[in-house]
């Protein structure tokens, strides 16, 4: 048993193309981060089989896809000046650094969901679900910026790249309240691996309780399906109550729970 590593995305699918394909929902992380990483990594069992897998951005980011627990206990990672960000299953985090012995920061504890049967909100919310176009860009990236401060991160200082490919390829949407005004946005991901995943759901604070974010996250949902994407996934922050039941009521199902954390540099 043994991790092996790559900075090449071909030998990474030539590895372990079958055990990304068999859980796209628990990989999904490290699908969508697997083009632009800086490191590609996964775990063979005795036999040979890739049961667990990994990718770490050039921002020091490291996803852990789905994996066994002994996975992330044999898991060493780089120790560097700049501290890691650690994502994955709760309970293959808590293994690496139970095994490790690495002090960590929580960042955030979150639930992945996957779609079943999308159920529209009822009520309906007043006003109507559109594709954002590029004259909203300057709305959007001041809505962005707002959304990654809430989450509690720092905000990059532009985001006209990152939401012109969504809104280029019909993946960002807005609902406009009667009047046409724009009251909330989501986007959805580019289908990989077989999913596609929910993203960017926001609602500035005035216009909250109308339920825009259920009408805006339905939208991009069929949206997603009707692009004929296998699975639609989402995360929640498990300390928001609020969002958890609002996606369960559309037709969400939890998969797996998730931890993120900080190490703390070894000195």
């Amino acid at each position: 048993m043994s991790w092996h590593f790559t900075s090449d995305p071909e030998a990474f699918r030539a590895a372990a193309g079958a055990h990304l394909a068999a859980e796209p929902a628990r990989n999904t992380a490290v699908l969508t981060l697997m083009d632009g990483a800086e490191r590609l990594g996964w775990w063979t069992a005795p036999d040979g089989t890739v049961t667990g897998v990994l990718a770490e951005s050039p921002a020091g980011l490291v996803s852990l896809g789905a994996m066994p627990r002994e996975a992330a206990r044999a898991l060493v990672l780089p120790d560097g000046d700049e501290p890691l960000e650690v994502r994955g299953e709760t309970a293959a985090v808590e293994a690496h650094l139970d095994a490790t012995g690495r002090t960590a920061t929580p960042l955030a504890r979150m639930r992945l969901f996957r779609l079943g049967e999308l159920v529209p909100p009822d009520p309906a919310p007043a006003g109507r679900s559109r594709p954002a176009t590029e004259a909203d860009l300057p709305l959007l990236g001041a809505w962005t910026t707002a959304f990654v401060r809430a989450i509690g991160e720092e905000p990059a200082a532009d985001y006209t790249g990152f939401l012109s490919e969504r809104v280029a390829g019909g993946r960002l949407h807005l609902w406009e309240a009667p009047g046409g005004a724009p009251v909330s946005m989501a986007a959805v991901s580019r289908t990989i691996g077989g999913q596609a995943r929910v993203h960017l759901v926001y609602t500035p604070p005035a216009e909250r309780g109308r339920g825009y974010a259920a009408g805006v996250t339905a939208a991009v949902s069929r949206a997603a399906l009707g692009s004929g994407a296998p699975q639609v996934l989402l995360f929640t922050d498990l300390a928001n109550p609020t969002s958890n039941a609002l996606y369960r009521r559309l037709g969400y199902r939890p998969v797996t729970d998730h931890l993120g954390v900080r190490l703390t540099p070894r000195t």
